[in-house]
């Protein structure tokens, strides 16, 4: 697909294989189409490595850190539990919004390797006290035992995956973890957007099918107990309904 903006005549020229079309620079679509190449582009010159939280990298983009907020806050769940831990910013933005929210719950961490300058300034962060890290292989049914281990009954439960995003570490994640989601809950299978980007200079041709995204689905159709959706926007004044995200087809809820 090729864009051409012309910000004088105000026009997105659309051209393809199948169609040649023009339409409105300041329209819906283009806003879609466009924000899909700023996403490639910004990927590729790693923006998303950027931005901290709390004094701890979080590789996230802006968007996606106010989307699961969002989330969270309707929510409202006793336990988070994340798969990846990485400089450990992620875990501290969940503990961040419990205490904000007034929940005395926990935020677990799940990684094959915690390196140690990043787990000596998570646990002596300011919100250490809410958050256990466990190292291991977060796919594996011995690590998920560890972290259910840490759930006492009741308590509402929303996971993260955000580790290897291979399409079969991530179906092996959903399998392991899917069971302690609380109806009403969410198990969030982050970084779908590699099938957006195996065509820019930094990305893999096989993303294209191997991916996060394709994992959700097919757990979806396999599971009705849970429904891939994207979560309602609870404010919107514009007309706009699709994401700027790295999470696309990522959100499988537990139905009700």
């Amino acid at each position: 697909m090729k864009l051409t903006i012309d910000t004088e005549a105000k026009t997105l020229s659309v051209a393809s294989e199948q169609s040649n079309r023009e339409i409105s620079l300041y329209s819906d679509e283009a806003f879609d189409l466009i924000s899909l190449q700023w996403l490639k582009v910004g990927w590729n010159q790693k923006y998303p490595y950027t931005f901290s939280w709390m004094g701890r990298p979080i590789i996230q983009l802006p968007e996606d850190i106010i989307r699961i907020q969002e989330v969270i806050y309707r929510v409202k769940p006793d336990v988070i539990i994340e798969t990846g831990v990485a400089h450990g910013g992620s875990l501290i933005l969940y503990a961040t919004l419990l205490k904000a929210m007034g929940i005395p719950g926990k935020v677990i961490g799940i990684d094959i390797l915690i390196r140690p300058p990043n787990r000596k300034a998570i646990e002596s962060h300011e919100l250490a006290s809410m958050i256990t890290l466990i190292q291991g292989d977060s796919s594996s049914p011995e690590t998920a035992r560890r972290a259910a281990a840490l759930v006492q009954a009741g308590q509402k439960v929303l996971v993260i995956l955000d580790s290897c995003h291979t399409k079969e570490h991530v179906k092996k994640e959903l399998a392991a973890y899917s069971g302690l989601v609380t109806p009403g809950s969410y198990i969030v299978a982050t970084d779908g957007s590699m099938k957006d980007l195996y065509d820019v200079p930094s990305g893999s041709a096989e993303w294209r099918e191997d991916n996060p995204s394709a994992a959700a689905e097919e757990f979806a159709k396999e599971n009705a107990t849970f429904v891939l959706e994207q979560p309602a926007w609870p404010f919107n004044e514009s007309k706009l309904r699709n994401n700027i995200t790295h999470w696309p087809n990522a959100y499988l809820r537990r139905k009700d």
